[in-house]
């Protein structure tokens, strides 16, 4: 049996030693940066708050994403329905051509990540230009995000530096404060020249027809007001009914996210700009993508869609602190991407990805909304066993048959131990051994066997 492109993947980040200490020091400091903030506020009361929000706006979407259009329309704006990444790309490319688009600047935005939006720009001569700095980091490495909130999670200083360096065309320093100022150089004439501006949206709000977006960085707030145009693209699913609610997630996703209280920008877009306003752009556009999204309602996998893409399960989670996003193959990575990518897409690859958990139950005790993913990535599990090998499939049914019968539990466990202690480590399944040290169970009697004897 060759082994998967995820083990692959893994193997290569799990080797990779710049990796390895970028993970562990980002995700703890996420980690424990959370865990700080939300001991602010009554935690548990705004989770399961949260949770009932999400589920009740899901059960409603379609009225909800109505009003939401029709008060973006009401004021002005224009609301395009995507199907698809095809449908969602043709749509920005061809507002890129009646607008004469050369330039385009972009705030941080996974949707548009999702459906590949910089090629197809590219694709009909547009420069299309990552105003984060994360963003535009990777975007300058060619590669994609390893994180939902931290793209370059993965890159250090040194890193920064050689490719800034590139783009200069001499040598650029590696202390942080002068890589910011350099990347803010180059980056202010983009504002100042782009034709076109893209965001992502962390929340539609329907009531008002607004769309929020939540950055640490002012560049999300000049590129929704210099450039003549602003397009902003939505997952379907990231919409709230009104404003009360967004105040209970806002609360939520900046604690989980970086441990904030709030984050240092919130910024709120309500159509174009009116004839009495200095700043805005003159035309407004929200894509809502699809995108098999709607596939996914009314499934055992709709919770999924409560998602506020706040990375919390990312960084507590076992696997992805070892392999980080790019082992994913995916833009969605960690216990969210496990199951997301393959709800959305259907392929082996994809499939794949809900192995890639150790069932441990960290992403639901951090998820902000409590999706119970551990109970998903099971589902998904369970959906692909039929595609498993004939072997694969009898030694499991025997192992279930077996370990049905105490007796047969009980001798099974006792063998296994003995085996165990027995057989040197590069005897055993190769796929399941490889990255793993195998256990050792002590000699001596069992736990069971002293339990019976009254010793515990």
């Amino acid at each position: 049996m060759s082994r998967s492109a995820l083990r692959v993947r893994a193997a290569g980040a799990v080797d990779d030693g710049r990796l390895q200490l970028a993970l562990q020091n980002a995700t703890d400091r996420f980690a424990l940066g959370r865990g700080l903030a939300t001991m602010s506020v009554n935690w548990e009361e705004l989770r399961e708050a949260a949770r009932s929000i999400r589920a009740g706006i899901l059960s409603r979407l379609p009225e909800v994403l109505s009003q939401l259009a029709d008060q973006v329309e009401a004021r002005g704006g224009h609301v395009f329905w995507a199907a698809d990444a095809a449908e969602a790309n043709d749509y920005v490319a061809s507002v890129a051509r009646r607008t004469s688009t050369k330039l385009a600047v972009k705030s941080k935005s996974m949707a548009s990540e999702e459906i590949h939006l910089n090629a197809a720009l590219e694709a009909q001569g547009v420069e299309v230009v990552e105003t984060d700095l994360g963003e535009w980091i990777i975007q300058l490495a060619g590669e994609t995000p390893s994180h939902i909130i931290a793209p370059a999670l993965h890159k250090n200083r040194h890193d920064v530096a050689e490719l800034f360096s590139r783009i200069a065309g001499g040598d650029v320093s590696d202390v942080p404060a002068e890589l910011c100022a350099f990347a803010r150089e180059r980056l202010r004439e983009k504002f100042v020249n782009a034709d076109l501006g893209i965001t992502g949206v962390n929340f539609g709000v329907a009531e008002t027809g607004t769309v929020i977006t939540v950055t640490n960085e002012g560049n999300g707030r000049m590129v929704s007001s210099l450039p003549r145009t602003h397009v902003a693209i939505m997952g379907m699913e990231r919409v709230v009914e009104n404003w009360t609610q967004l105040d209970v997630l806002l609360a939520l996703l900046t604690r989980a996210a970086t441990g904030q209280p709030i984050s240092v920008y919130v910024t709120a877009v309500t159509g174009p700009r009116r004839a009495n306003e200095v700043d805005g752009p003159d035309e407004f556009h929200l894509v809502i993508l699809d995108n098999g999204r709607s596939k996914i309602l009314g499934t055992e996998f709709q919770e999924v869609l409560h998602c506020i893409r706040c990375g919390a399960c990312l960084n507590v989670c076992p696997v992805y602190r070892q392999i980080g996003g790019h082992a994913y193959g995916s833009v969605y990575s960690g216990p969210i991407g496990a199951v997301l990518t393959p709800l959305l897409y259907d392929t082996p690859e994809a499939k794949e990805l809900s192995g890639a958990s150790s069932l441990c139950s960290a992403c639901w005790q951090a998820c902000p909304v409590k999706i119970p993913l551990q109970d998903m990535l099971l589902h998904l599990r369970t959906k692909k066993a039929p595609d498993a090998r004939a072997a694969e499939r009898v030694a499991w049914k025997a192992w279930a048959s077996a370990w049905s019968s105490p007796r047969a539990y009980r001798a099974s466990t006792r063998l296994a131990a003995t085996a165990a202690r027995m057989l040197p480590d590069a005897m055993g399944p190769k796929a399941w051994s490889e990255g793993r040290t195998r256990p050792r169970p002590p000699k001596g009697p069992s736990f069971r066997q002293r339990f019976e004897r009254g010793e515990i």
